[in-house]
C-alpha cells in the first residue's frame, strides 16, 4: 500500500515562493505518474501539475504554468512543486496523487493514492 505525505506549505505573501514536497512509503516509485491537484475554500478540488515519474513528461494547468514547477527526487522517493510568484488565489490545500500507470491527465479519478494535504495560504 502506497501512504503519500505532503509537506512544506505554510504563509507567504505575494510574490513569494514555497517548495512542497510528497515522499511515498510503502513502495519505491516506477513507472508510474504523479500530480498536485489543490482545493481552494468553496471550491473544486482542482488540477495543478502531473509529471510521469520515469522521464521528463509534465503538465501544468494554465493557471500556474511559467509559475510552478514540478520536480522529482528518485533517491529520496520525493516529488516536489516548486512555487514562485505566488498570488492570494493560489491559497489552497495541496494534495498530491499518484496512479500504478505512467500515463497521468487532469482527471482526480485517474489517481489512486493520495496524500493528506498540506495548507499554503498567500496574504495579498
Amino acid at each position: 500500500q502506497v501512504q503519500l505525505l505532503e509537506s512544506g506549505g505554510g504563509l507567504v505573501r505575494t510574490g513569494g515562493s514555497l517548495r512542497l514536497s510528497c515522499v511515498a512509503s510503502g513502495r519505491t516509485f516506477g513507472d508510474d505518474a504523479l500530480a498536485w491537484f489543490r482545493q481552494a475554500p468553496r471550491e473544486q478540488l482542482e488540477f495543478v501539475a502531473a509529471m510521469r515519474w520515469i522521464g521528463m513528461s509534465t503538465d501544468y494547468s494554465d493557471s500556474v504554468k511559467g509559475r510552478f514547477t514540478v520536480s522529482k527526487d528518485i533517491d529520496k522517493n520525493t516529488m516536489y512543486l516548486q512555487m514562485n510568484s505566488l498570488k492570494p488565489e493560489d491559497t489552497a490545500v495541496y494534495y498530491c496523487a499518484a496512479k500504478n500507470s505512467p500515463v497521468y491527465g487532469t482527471n482526480r479519478y485517474l489517481y489512486e493514492y493520495w496524500g493528506q494535504g498540506t495548507q499554503v495560504t498567500v496574504s495579498s
